[in-house]
Order: C-alpha cells, then sequence, then structure tokens
C-alpha cells in the first residue's frame, strides 16, 4: 500500500494514464463510427432489396390470387425459389400476404390461406412461437390467427398466462378469432387479475371479429377472480347479451362484493328497459 501511495503522489502515472485514455477515447469513436456506417448501409441494402422483392411478390400474389395459380406452378421457376429459400425474401413475402389477406375475404382469401399452407410460411409462424423473443412470439400468434390456423389455438392459448402483458393480450385476441367464447372461457379458473386495459382489449375483439356464438360467456360470471367477473358483465353489457341476464340476476343475488352487486344490478336494468 505504501509504494502505490508514493507512486500517487510522485504522479508518475498521470501522464501514461492520459496518453492510454485519449488512445481508448479515438479508438472506440473509430469503432463506433465504422459499426454506424455499416449498420446505415446494410439497411439501405436491405431497403433496396425488399423493394425488388416487392416488384416481384406483387406479380406472383396477384396471379396466385386472379389466375388461381398454385404454389405448386410458382415453385417450378428456380430463380425463385433461390430467393425463397432466403431468411429475408420468406419475411418480406409474409408480410405481403398477411397484408393481403386483411384486404380481402371470401374466395380470394381463401387462396392466400392456401398459398400460407403450400408455401410452408405456416411453418416460419410456428417457428416464431418458440422464440424467446416476446415481439417474435407476438408475430407468430397474429400470422397463425390471421390465416385462420384452428390447430394453433392449444398452443397460443400457453400465451394468455404470460406475464408480459402485450404476449397475452396478442395471445387472448387471436384465441378470440380462431375459436370465439371458446377463447376466453379459460379465464373462469385464472387466478391473476385482469387489468382494465386486458379487458377493453378482449372487448374490443369480440367487437371486431363479430363473434356470433356467445355461448359460455356466463361461465366468467362464475369465477371467484372479482376482475374475471367484470370482464364477463362488461362483455354482457357491451355485446348487449339480454339472454344473458338470468344469470347476470343471479349473480346479484349472490354477489361477492358491492361494487359487483351495483355493476350485476346496473347492467340487468340496462338490458331490460
Amino acid at each position: 500500500m505504501e509504494k502505490l501511495w508514493e507512486l500517487y503522489r510522485n504522479g508518475d502515472w498521470v501522464v501514461p494514464f492520459l496518453i492510454f485514455s485519449i488512445g481508448f477515447f479515438i479508438i472506440t469513436s473509430v469503432l463506433l463510427y465504422l459499426l454506424i456506417i455499416e449498420s446505415r448501409s446494410k439497411n439501405i441494402r436491405r431497403q433496396r432489396l425488399r423493394t425488388e422483392y416487392n416488384n416481384s411478390i406483387d406479380k406472383i400474389m396477384s396471379s396466385v390470387i386472379f389466375e388461381g395459380v398454385s404454389f405448386a406452378s410458382i415453385k417450378e421457376d428456380k430463380n425463385f425459389m433461390v430467393l425463397f429459400d432466403t431468411v429475408f425474401f420468406r419475411s418480406v413475402i409474409m408480410e405481403s400476404v398477411l397484408n393481403l389477406h386483411k384486404n380481402y375475404d371470401g374466395v380470394y382469401a381463401e387462396k392466400l390461406e392456401q398459398f400460407y399452407k403450400d408455401s410452408g410460411l405456416i411453418g416460419d409462424s410456428f417457428k416464431k412461437l418458440k422464440s424467446l423473443k416476446w415481439e417474435i412470439k407476438c408475430k407468430g400468434i397474429t400470422e397463425l390467427a390471421e390465416f385462420n390456423i384452428t390447430t394453433a389455438f392449444d398452443r397460443i392459448l400457453t400465451f394468455s398466462k404470460a406475464r408480459k402483458k402485450t404476449l397475452k393480450i396478442t395471445a387472448l385476441n387471436a384465441c378470440i378469432k380462431l375459436a370465439g367464447t371458446r377463447g376466453i372461457i379459460h379465464l373462469a379458473e385464472h387466478s391473476d387479475p385482469i387489468d382494465d386495459w386486458t379487458q377493453l382489449n378482449i372487448i374490443a375483439a369480440f367487437k371486431k371479429h363479430d363473434i356470433g356464438d356467445t355461448k359460455g360467456v356466463e361461465l366468467l360470471l362464475e369465477s371467484k377472480n372479482t376482475t374475471v367477473i367484470a370482464l364477463g358483465l362488461k362483455l354482457i353489457k357491451e355485446l348487449k347479451l339480454t339472454q344473458k341476464v338470468p344469470f347476470v340476476s343471479q349473480l346479484a343475488a349472490q354477489a361477492p362484493n358491492t361494487l359487483i352487486k351495483y355493476e350485476a344490478e346496473s347492467i340487468i336494468q340496462a338490458l331490460t328497459a
């Protein structure tokens, strides 16, 4: 310790330290500059490729939608298949097919769904569910729900209990789209609180997808979780489910707390007025 103290007092360390600090700063600055240049160049290249790919994809998808061309015919083009086997091209065509499906229905939508399956893009979506990144999982869930892959329901359902709120809401919305009321009745046994934001998203999903069959919504009123009961009451009120009034009346008579009781009574009055 005495030698270190003497070295500190003499000040012999100052010059080497300053030289090292300046050198380290210059090297770090150069490396950061090179990384920024490389990142910018990569983004420019990707954007250029995206533009080129979109031009080809638009022609292909037009033939699929309006001419009924199958993927089996498309994959005879070797140049296309070379591109199709690259990760970036598959991501671009996935975005294109997804956006087209959102804007078409009927026969056109069915053709896009068939292309999604035949091309193997469905496999890419399932792989995303295994990702460690929640945002990638969300993309996979959204894609599978958009293309009405009902076989994915059970796997998507497991994410409805995720800690990440965005992932949970995405999974619940997908379950509602794929299975209607069956997508949420499992919440009756849900022990964790369901916050207002999640409840609003669930209600919005029902309205968006125009769920006709509401059988099972009343099961939410039997939950021991008061936030789940509140969700059930909100769904009955917002969707104007007058056929559920008897269940609401039963809840009002046996409400777990005063707030639920008042809410149930107000919904009965609103639906029977």
